[in-house]
């Protein structure tokens, strides 16, 4: 087995990376050519990477000429203990309320400190509505991958 196999996460870790982490780094490709990357916070819609953001954002500009991404998700400090997924696909962009709104509260909720919940009735309703706000001028983003890496070196042993 390669080094590369060996160090690769199971689809259920991975599953459980994604699901634990917070913030994502988003590449996009920008009208001249280049790389436009940011970081974002981030939850998990229908087991995808999903955002919010500006809908007049430079990404969602990049995203509408060209919906190629890539995420980066990645923790670790010590080489041994580097864990990361590096996702490529494509972007798809909604501003549905069905979609828009519980990736909003997920989002919102982790920017502000918070645990999303997973019932929005257990919510404090000031804290869900100033977010549904928020959210109207803000568009998802969901990444639609066709090609995963990852890697935990503490596999390494």
């Amino acid at each position: 087995m390669s080094k590369r196999a060996a160090i690769r996460m199971t689809d259920e870790e991975l599953a459980d990376f994604l699901a634990n982490e917070r913030k994502v780094q988003i590449a996009s490709i920008g009208k001249d050519g280049a790389p436009h990357l940011v970081t974002m916070f981030y939850t998990l819609w229908e087991g995808k990477i999903a955002f919010t953001t500006y809908k007049s954002s430079q990404k969602v500009l990049n995203l509408q000429r060209n919906p190629v991404m890539t995420c980066l998700v990645e923790t670790g400090t010590d080489y041994n203990e580097l864990r990361g997924a590096s996702l490529t696909g494509h972007a798809r962009i909604t501003d549905d309320p069905e979609i828009l709104d519980p990736v909003g509260q997920a989002v919102g909720h982790q920017i502000i400190g918070l645990e999303p919940p997973a019932d929005l009735s257990q919510a404090d309703p000031a804290v869900v509505e100033g977010i549904r706000h928020m959210m109207r001028k803000r568009v998802a983003v969901i990444l639609e991958p066709t090609k995963i890496s990852s890697w935990d070196h503490a596999k390494l042993g």
